[in-house]
C-alpha cells in the first residue's frame, strides 16, 4: 500500500502562502489590464446588436421598395384597364352599358390615386429609414473606432506581460498540487469573496492583513507556533505570522 505523506501545518501554511502570492502576482497582471476586457467584450456586443439594426433596417427598405414596385404595377394595369373601358364606351348600345363601363373607369382612376398615395408614404417611409439607416452605419463607425483603439490597448498590455502571465499561471498550477485539498477548497472560497483576491494574510502590527482588525496577543502566539490554521474572526481570512510569509518569495 501506497504511504500518503502527512504534511505539518507549517508546510501546509507555506503551500498556502506561496499559491497567494502567485496568485497576487497575477492579480497584479490583471490590474494593468483594468476594464479594457470588459469594455472590449462590452463594445463587441453592442456593434453586434447595431448591425443586427442596420440589417433589418435595411430588409425594411427593400420591404417598402418592393411594396412601391407593386403599387406602381398595379397603376399601370389600372391605366391599362381605363383605356381599354374607355375604347369599349365608343361600342355601347344603351345608357346602362355606358354607366357600367363609366363606373368601371372611376373605380380604376380611384385605384390609380390610392396606389398613387401609398407610393408617396411609402417614399415618405424609405426617407425616414434612410436617415435611421445613416445614423446606424455612423454609430458603428464610431463604436468600432473606439474599439480598435481599446483593442490596440489591450493587445499591448498583453504582449508586454504575455511572458510573465504564463509563467505565474504555470507556477499556480504546479501550487495548487502541493495545497490539502479542504484547504484549497476553502482558500479559492475565501479568495472570490474579496475583490482583492486576498485570502491569506499575514498578521502586520497586531492586526489582520486583510481587514486590520486587531489579533490579540494570544491568538498571535498561535498563529506563530503553526500548530493548527487560524482564521481571521472579523473576516475570515486565513492568517499567517509576517516570518512565514516573508520567508516565500517568488520569482
Amino acid at each position: 500500500m501506497a504511504h500518503i505523506k502527512e504534511f505539518s501545518v507549517e508546510e501546509k501554511l507555506t503551500s498556502l502562502v506561496t499559491l497567494q502570492k502567485i496568485e497576487s502576482k497575477l492579480d497584479e497582471i490583471h490590474i494593468l489590464k483594468g476594464e479594457l476586457p470588459m469594455e472590449v467584450a462590452d463594445l463587441e456586443d453592442e456593434i453586434q446588436g447595431l448591425h443586427s439594426r442596420q440589417t433589418r433596417i435595411e430588409e425594411e427598405i427593400n420591404g417598402v421598395t418592393e411594396f412601391i414596385e407593386q403599387r406602381k404595377n398595379a397603376i399601370k394595369e389600372a391605366e391599362a384597364l381605363v383605356k381599354k373601358y374607355e375604347k369599349q364606351s365608343d361600342n355601347v348600345k344603351n345608357n346602362r352599358e355606358f354607366e357600367a363601363i363609366n363606373k368601371e373607369v372611376e373605380m380604376q382612376q380611384l385605384e390609380v390615386k390610392l396606389a398613387e398615395k401609398h407610393i408617396k408614404d411609402a417614399t415618405d417611409e424609405i426617407a425616414e429609414k434612410g436617415i435611421l439607416l445613416e445614423k446606424a452605419k455612423k454609430n458603428i463607425a464610431a463604436k468600432e473606432s473606439v474599439l480598435a483603439t481599446k483593442k490596440g490597448e489591450l493587445e499591448k498590455i498583453i504582449a508586454a506581460n504575455e511572458k510573465e502571465e504564463k509563467h505565474f499561471n504555470k507556477q499556480a498550477e504546479e501550487a495548487k498540487t502541493h495545497v490539502d485539498s479542504r484547504l484549497l477548497t476553502s482558500y479559492e472560497k475565501i479568495r472570490k469573496s474579496y475583490r482583492n483576491g486576498l485570502a491569506v494574510v499575514p498578521v502586520e502590527r497586531d492586526a489582520c492583513g486583510g481587514c486590520f482588525n486587531a489579533i490579540p496577543p494570544q491568538k498571535q502566539s498561535e498563529i506563530k507556533q503553526h500548530k493548527k490554521v487560524m482564521i481571521c474572526e472579523n473576516c475570515g481570512r486565513i492568517l499567517v505570522d509576517e516570518e512565514l510569509s516573508n520567508n516565500v518569495e517568488i520569482k
